[in-house]
């Protein structure tokens, strides 16, 4: 299974993109509570799960940066 794309993320709408981010940080928590129980068949999963998270993170953070780009130059006009 390969890695995720980062223009997968990129192609996200804000709200679709929030929801993935909490989606994602489900699947690390189930994860997490399957490793600590011996019951993790698919350990590369968990560095999938980051990957993804780290994706989805990178692009949310890109547009806020953004919006507050657009936000600080209409005010300076």
């Amino acid at each position: 299974m390969a890695l995720p794309k980062i223009a997968e993320a990129r192609e996200l709408s804000d709200e679709k993109l929030a929801e993935e981010i909490l989606a994602v940080k489900r699947q690390l928590f189930q994860l997490r509570l399957q490793k600590a129980t011996r019951q993790l068949e698919k350990p590369h999963l968990f560095r999938h799960a980051r990957h993804r998270l780290a994706q989805l993170l990178t692009v949310e953070g890109e547009r806020k940066r953004a919006a507050a780009h657009q936000a600080s130059d209409s005010s300076d006009s």
